[in-house]
């Protein structure tokens, strides 16, 4: 099939993994590249050997979809501009800050007939994958808590290094918004959906708008319960970390990768303990990593990039829905938001729609 043109907007730090992606997608080819900066456009396009038009129009004509890359506040309006002109849309996460202008822009979308995608490119790791599936499927029994960790570490010069950074109108928010919101999408979407947040958001160790550490009780649309961590406080930087507890046993993940995978239905049944696991060392007889676990290409930066671009292409090419779509996008924003809202009520339970 003729490749499908793909062109960035936004040439900050994320753009050229999706510009590499594309190189290794059969199909996809990025034709050009676009900032209001032209320093940054030329300099990219010199380094991919494609145009960088310093015309908003002009760079629309060269393309077939626009993956956004732009600061998270202007994603839906960049993104509508791009779907009326009949142009496809990949935005970077989070789908944009409010739910108001997300909304329009999956609507925006909808409307010209156009496809749409957020990055979530954890859904495409071979072990989240598996961990939802066996949540959703009964695997692990009854689903009875579901926890997400993401704490990391970022020193004020990180924050300093953009005027947008740490800023409620263009981040929309700090450790959760920018670098816990695809952990939020993990667990939320393991879990089967959120219903309720209880929370607690601070800023400890930035000169910032926004929260660098956050905690949130969390209960599931099933009825089970769980916590949700994030911070960029932590220092030195932690794994990010997923853990779900079953009737039937546990499964924690760090950085997609299985730390613990121990399910066993007739056990968890018998006896009046359950016995205990030790993550180091790894008992054999309980966790899962072998040496396949960490030589998982899903695992790796950049892979989950290019597999999440690779079925958006062929979504464009099948006129069918990607695997992520605009509504999916809008979950994870929403119990965001909805963790600041419970923040701003001093802890009060917030439910979401």
């Amino acid at each position: 099939m003729t490749p499908i043109r793909y062109g960035i907007v936004g040439c900050g730090k994320i753009y050229s993994t999706h510009a590499d992606a594309l190189q290794r997608i059969d199909g996809a080819a990025l034709a050009a590249v676009y900032d209001i900066d032209s320093a940054l456009s030329c300099a990219a396009g010199e380094r991919y050997g494609v145009p960088a038009p310093r015309g908003w129009s002009d760079f629309l004509n060269l393309v077939d979809a626009v993956i956004v890359c732009t600061p998270s506040g202007l994603h839906a309006e960049v993104g509508i501009t791009a779907a009326q002109a009949g142009k496809h849309v990949v935005v970077e996460k989070p789908i944009d800050v409010s739910v108001a202008a997300a909304s329009r822009l999956v609507a925006a979308c909808r409307s010209a007939g156009v496809r749409f995608t957020c990055i979530s490119q954890h859904r495409f790791s071979r072990e989240m994958r598996r961990l939802h599936d066996a949540a959703q499927s009964g695997e692990l029994g009854r689903l009875i808590q579901g926890d997400a960790a993401i704490k990391w570490y970022r020193t004020q010069q990180y924050y300093d290094s953009g005027d947008w950074r740490g800023t409620y109108a263009l981040d929309g928010g700090g450790c959760l918004m920018n670098q816990g919101v695809h952990y939020v999408d993990m667990i939320q979407w393991i879990m089967g959906g959120v219903r309720s947040v209880q929370a607690m958001c601070r800023t400890q160790n930035h000169e910032i708008e926004v929260e660098d550490t956050a905690m949130a009780m969390v209960e599931y649309r099933s009825g089970a319960v769980g916590i949700i961590q994030g911070s960029t406080c932590c220092y030195p930087e932690m794994a990010e970390r997923v853990e779900v507890h079953g009737s039937f046993g546990s499964v924690i993940l760090e950085r997609d990768r299985v730390r613990l995978w121990h399910v066993d239905p007739v056990a968890a049944n018998e006896g009046q303990y359950g016995g205990g696991v030790m993550m180091q060392p790894a008992p054999a007889a309980t966790v899962r990593v072998a040496a396949e676990q960490e030589e998982d290409p899903t695992a790796k930066w950049g892979e989950q990039h290019r597999l999440q671009l690779d079925d958006f292409t062929q979504a464009v090419a099948d006129g069918r829905d990607p695997f992520i779509t605009g509504e999916m996008a809008l979950e994870p924003l929403k119990v965001v938001l909805s963790i600041y809202e419970s923040s701003r009520q001093d802890g009060a339970r917030v439910m979401l729609s």
